[in-house]
């Protein structure tokens, strides 16, 4: 009896020292707080990363929050309530312009094309750009990757987007599509998973790709504030393997198999719809294989921003963005 109780008590505290083991692991976790510009399966890499404990594994726990706007989340990273930005790259270049004591630096390019489509209110299989000249188009705001990559498209085209056609600029992000349904505008530019509700509505039709269009554009990048990552160098390589693994799996793996991964990140989607977005968004080669933000991307920015009028100064790339992290992901 004395030896049955022995045995017991032994396994009880192996029972405890494991649960106390566990807890001090999950303490070893590092709080990162990631600020997002909007929630899409647009970021689907950065999503599989999540949901499949990758950046857990690199000793991180990952608070995500939503800015609703580059701005939003530029706001964030500047006054110390997010640790990190994942936006348009633009904002970066925006902000050292204005004089920031403390550079916002981009140290991984998460999409190589821009993440919209052009809505039509019916089919239009021989579609052509210049099909918008004396039309009124629902776009986004000034200054913003999704609007600038329209205009640069348009301009690529010898479109005037001042004079051939009327670009509403004042829906609000994510509220274009309930717009266009409502009977706002001939054409719409739209992100998922808002074209292909349209579509799905049945009086809607995607008609063209800006991500196609447009070639590749460093659309999305994760970003923090120079200070930040100058203390937290371990932190920054550590959340670049995380995302270089979602991104390995993303290009391995099916539309279909992604999209079970994702899946609890976008609830109010169903699967199907999140993997015909998975599956437009490979065929165009929206994920790069590699997270290294170029100096060959980083110049067509500037030369975006510039077309737009909205480049006071080009920065150099080396004041802006860092490969060192990315490159040492992928070794």
């Amino acid at each position: 009896m004395k030896r049955k109780c022995i045995s017991i008590l032994l396994v009880f505290c192996m029972m405890l020292s494991l649960f106390g083991c566990g807890k001090s692991q999950k303490a070893e976790l590092t709080k990162v707080k990631l600020n997002e510009v909007a929630h899409s399966i647009f970021y689907a890499p950065m999503y599989v990363a999540i949901e499949e404990g990758y950046f857990e594994k690199e000793g991180i726990d990952l608070e995500l929050i939503t800015g609703f706007g580059a701005d939003k989340t530029m706001t964030a990273v500047l006054s110390g309530e997010a640790d990190i930005g994942f936006m348009g790259p633009e904002t970066t270049v925006y902000t050292y312009n204005e004089g920031a004591n403390d550079k916002v630096i981009n140290f991984a390019q998460l999409t190589q094309r821009a993440g919209n489509f052009l809505v039509a209110r019916e089919k239009m299989p021989e579609f052509e750009w210049k099909d918008l000249k004396g039309k009124t188009v629902l776009g986004g705001r000034d200054g913003g990757m999704p609007e600038m990559v329209f205009e640069y498209v348009l301009k690529s085209e010898g479109i005037d987007p001042a004079k051939d056609l009327t670009i509403d600029k004042s829906i609000d992000f994510g509220s274009t599509a309930a717009a266009f349904s409502g009977g706002s505008g001939d054409f719409s530019v739209e992100f998922e998973p808002g074209a292909t509700n349209l579509e799905k509505e049945g009086d809607s039709y995607v008609v063209a790709s800006l991500g196609v269009d447009s070639g590749y554009v460093p659309y999305t990048a994760f970003s923090a504030k120079e200070s930040y990552i100058e203390k937290n160098p371990e932190i920054i390589q550590s959340f670049t393997n995380a995302l270089q693994k979602g991104m390995d799996y993303v290009n391995k793996h099916s539309a279909k198999e992604i999209a079970e991964i994702i899946a609890p990140q976008f609830k109010d989607t169903d699967k199907d719809t999140i993997s015909t977005i998975i599956e437009r968004y490979k065929t165009q080669d929206t994920w790069k294989s590699n997270l290294i933000f170029s100096k060959g991307s980083y110049n067509l920015l500037l030369d975006i921003l510039e077309s737009s009028d909205m480049l006071s100064d080009r920065p150099p790339y080396k004041d802006l963005v860092t490969d060192a992290y990315a490159k040492e992901a992928v070794k």
